[in-house]
């Protein structure tokens, strides 16, 4: 069982899907679209945690928030862009526990009605924004797991590489946990292992 602080933090991340504009997958997947995509960033390197990893634009809640699903629209809008308006909210999941930098964060899926222009809003927290294939998500051929040590203890997590993009961590077990629940995921080899730059 994961224990965090008593200082642990709401938070909440936009886990948004559409319709690639431009191309699709490059693998087949039965279960879905081949341009069904979800949007990510990728974090600054200088940030003090998770910095240049791969994940779903979001942050803490702000005391003006109504609660995640506004402040996870809020922080897609500050990060990339996002014009909150074409986006409609499909809910929010159960929140995960980030001990390494004590959140609690609430994913909050939604379809993206009317596509929008993204980019890096503020480059000191977003250098890159971008969808990927669902498809390509889940393809064996690109699905991996990520080894973690915490408190002596060794665990591992999923993860995906899709042309040369490495997801791992919070953003992978969220994507990994949705594709179980929503039946899309296919078998692939837990036992390949690669190996984030941190």
């Amino acid at each position: 069982m994961i224990t965090l602080g008593a200082a642990t933090r709401p938070a909440a991340v936009l886990v948004l899907f559409g319709r690639l504009d431009a191309s699709p997958a490059a693998t087949d997947a039965p279960s879905v679209p081949a341009d069904l995509d979800v949007l990510l960033q990728r974090r600054a390197g200088t940030l003090g945690h998770h910095a240049g990893q791969v994940a779903f634009p979001g942050g803490r809640l702000e005391p003006s928030d109504d609660g995640p699903v506004a402040a996870a629209l809020r922080e897609a809008t500050e990060e990339v862009g996002l014009d909150a308006a074409g986006v409609e909210v499909l809910g929010a999941l159960a929140p995960l526990p980030v001990p390494v930098s004590n959140h609690l964060v609430t994913p909050v899926p939604a379809w993206w009605t009317t596509p929008s222009r993204v980019a890096a809003v503020d480059h000191a927290e977003t250098v890159d924004v971008f969808r990927l294939a669902v498809a390509d998500l889940l393809d064996p051929a690109n699905r991996a797991s990520v080894a973690h040590t915490r408190s002596g203890a060794t665990v591992r997590t999923p993860a995906f590489v899709v042309g040369g993009v490495l997801v791992w961590g919070f953003t992978a077990i969220v994507l990994s946990r949705m594709f179980d629940a929503l039946g899309w995921a296919v078998p692939w080899d837990t036992r390949r292992l690669v190996t984030p730059e941190v």
